[in-house]
């Protein structure tokens, strides 16, 4: 079954406006079997958005709006495709309670979630890894090297597996390698081979499956899928499911960065 397991929709506030039906056509055209949209869920209660846009995630108000589409687009293209509800939620340090508060609330809605790593915190601050190349060397500065970024980064997503958000916790770890995205401009003089080894022991621990993202092979500064490929082979042969994931933010997007991947490894 060939399946995108990570879109984004026209409720993403740094997306397009394209529409639901535009990305399953699509999806459709490209052979696509089953969908989870996965937007961007609300930052959490008490949370400031770091970015200079203020635009990480969708806002509050527009959750039922969101869901309602979704369940009307399941309907309507219930004989050509299998869609999925999802969202994906960002862990942040020190918000574990209102996340699992949004969680318990939102997440018997849910068919299908991400569980992703974008803020990352240091002293009682929080900073946005990837929002733009300019702002990652603003955070070199402030961490002393892009190696501490990388500390702290893959740090960071060893918390969020291990963390207790609930029985509604997303159980799909998004793109463990998205502090690669500026490799090219910002290397990194550490290899972290062992803590991702150890990322991927723990997400088999847990029995989690991994978002094999494409958008980063199509990021002219990191030219690889998060993961790349010889860590999406290792956890292959730990027995964890891979799930292909676009990261589409517009629906020309969909089915990028497939053909710079080992399909291979896919749980399709």
């Amino acid at each position: 079954m060939k399946r995108d397991g990570h879109i984004h929709t026209p409720y993403c506030p740094h997306g397009t406006s394209d529409s639901f039906e535009s990305y399953i056509e699509e999806a459709i055209e490209q052979g696509y079997q089953q969908l989870t949209f996965t937007e961007h869920a609300p930052l959490p209660e008490g949370f400031v958005d770091s970015t200079p846009t203020k635009d990480s995630g969708m806002k509050r108000s527009l959750l039922d709006s969101y869901v309602s589409a979704l369940q009307m687009a399941k309907k309507n293209y219930q004989n050509e495709i299998d869609i999925k509800i999802g969202l994906e939620v960002d862990y942040i340090e020190g918000f574990e309670r209102e996340t699992t508060e949004f969680l318990n609330e939102y997440g018997p809605l849910l068919d299908d979630s991400i569980l992703s790593v974008h803020f990352l915190k240091k002293g009682d601050s929080w900073h946005c890894m990837d929002y733009s190349a300019e702002l990652f060397e603003e955070m070199i500065h402030l961490y002393g090297s892009a190696t501490a970024i990388y500390e702290t980064y893959f740090h960071t997503v060893a918390q969020s597996i291990k963390a207790d958000l609930g029985i509604y916790k997303p159980k799909r770890i998004g793109h463990i390698t998205l502090v690669h995205k500026f490799q090219h401009r910002f290397p990194c003089e550490k290899n972290f081979t062992s803590e991702l080894r150890d990322l991927l022991l723990a997400i088999k621990e847990k029995g989690y499956e991994l978002d094999y993202n494409g958008a980063g092979a199509i990021k002219p500064l990191c030219q690889e899928a998060y993961p790349p490929i010889h860590i999406a082979q290792e956890a292959y042969k730990l027995g964890i499911p891979l799930v292909y994931g676009s990261d589409a933010h517009q629906a020309k997007d969909i089915g990028q960065g497939r053909s710079k991947m080992d399909l291979s490894l896919l749980n399709e």
